[in-house]
């Protein structure tokens, strides 16, 4: 290594980390890239967990009446409902933390506070005398781990040159979102075995005289997120993140493109949460899956709003084609509309994330926004399922909620083009 601004082939990851410049290519090439880069493998692999954690209950809530519990359906709606719910409200919060106590920092305890709510539930589905309030409050904790997608945005756009952050935070966003679908993929698989029996209990009889054992899906977990602490606190670094005063902070809201930004991400995550209800791993996987390439291509042509544009004409279409599909009874054209609905959601997703760096161009507000716009998005995982209830309960059919979300989608596609994808805009993005 040569010599660079204060720095030396002697120096240590600590003084390169105090010397951070991304956008300079030289410091990039020299120093930058290999600590970024290990940073993000480290972060994403994390948020997967995260992913894994926060939807988990999903996957055993509908075994636990069959196992000797006695809830009722309200009891149940509420507590798979729980997640989702505080899971967004967190990112609210957590989208600061990085900046307050460190990258490096506040992953590490994001993570291994996970362990509590794992542990608990694990101990609470063997015993079927377990309260319902106790459940509650596991659940809820659970919950937490959804406010980590937030936070792992937030920080990891630090480590990357605007050039190449749109990929950054493609597969940061992308593939931690696969945890949805492995923990769907995965869960049966895993509490149906009984080779942990010695180490994690015995099994759970079915009202069908079937053994399960949903403990394991807990404490397979638990081994995870032990094993991710290990690779936070060894690979992962804290950057000196300039603090904001409190007016600074306030003034992303008082940004017109705050608003304008978190509108589209929402519109693209919102439609991804419909293909959820259909599809619980192919949807997660397509659309998530394909997010850095969203992120990706928009750095490759220097243009996420173009990219962004054209993923929402994509789920328009498609939204148009899903009704159509359902309205016909046309199951082939139903389900392959849904294939392209999910992955130009995906597309859409990480292209508008790769927006945002270029909009704001303070480092800390971009990363803050980022937070904040997949805080409000994620309330979809509550709201969107809602209005489709809405919908079949007052008509008997789904079709007034695609009718509702093809005119937001319209709307969104027009808000993109004026303000960020016509040549005239002001703002190349």
């Amino acid at each position: 290594m040569s010599e660079f601004q204060g720095l030396s082939a002697t120096s240590s990851r600590r003084e390169i980390l105090q010397h951070w410049q991304p956008e300079n290519e030289a410091f990039w090439n020299t120093y930058g890239k290999k600590i970024a880069n290990q940073n993000l493998i480290v972060s994403t692999i994390a948020l997967t967990l995260s992913f894994c954690v926060w939807t988990l209950w999903s996957t055993v809530a509908v075994k636990l009446n069959a196992i000797g519990f006695h809830f009722t359906n309200e009891e149940l709606f509420t507590l798979t409902a729980i997640p989702g719910l505080i899971g967004a409200t967190g990112r609210l919060i957590y989208t600061y933390m990085p900046g307050i106590f460190g990258g490096k920092n506040w992953t590490f305890f994001a993570t291994a506070i996970m362990l509590v709510p794992l542990f608990g539930l694990a101990q609470a589905m063997q015993d079927p005398t377990t309260s319902y309030e106790t459940f509650l409050i596991y659940v809820a904790l659970l919950g937490i781990a959804g406010a980590n997608f937030s936070s792992s945005m937030s920080n990891i756009g630090h480590f990357f040159p605007r050039s190449r952050r749109g990929t950054a935070l493609g597969i940061n966003a992308g593939i931690g979102n696969l945890g949805v679908s492995v923990i769907f993929l995965l869960a049966p698989v895993v509490i149906a075995m009984d080779i942990f029996v010695p180490i994690f209990g015995g099994p759970q009889t079915l009202s069908d005289g079937g053994k399960i054992f949903l403990q394991n899906a807990c404490y397979v977990g638990i081994v995870q997120i032990i094993a991710v602490l290990f690779f936070i606190a060894k690979y992962m670094d804290n950057l000196p993140i300039p603090k904001q005063s409190p007016k600074a902070l306030l003034s992303m809201f008082t940004n017109k493109h705050t608003w304008i930004m978190t509108w589209i991400y929402t519109c693209g995550f919102g439609s991804f949460i419909v293909s959820f209800a259909y599809a619980a791993f192919l949807g997660p996987f397509i659309g998530a899956g394909i997010r850095p390439f969203g992120g990706w291509l928009s750095d490759k042509i220097n243009n996420g709003s173009l990219i962004t544009l054209l993923s929402l004409i994509g789920i328009f279409v498609a939204a148009i084609a899903v009704l159509f599909g359902i309205e016909q009874h046309n199951f082939p054209l139903f389900f392959g509309a849904f294939l392209v609905l999910f992955l130009m959601t995906g597309f859409e997703t990480g292209a508008s994330f790769r927006m945002i760096p270029y909009i704001f161009a303070d480092t800390v507000q971009s990363s803050l926004v980022t937070g904040f716009t997949a805080a409000i998005g994620a309330y979809g995982a509550f709201f969107v399922p809602k209005i489709f209830g809405w919908s079949y309960a007052s008509t008997g059919s789904v079709s007034a909620a695609f009718y509702i979300l093809i005119a937001f989608t319209a709307a969104t596609i027009v808000i993109t083009y004026w303000f960020y994808a016509r040549k005239n805009s002001g703002i190349r993005c």
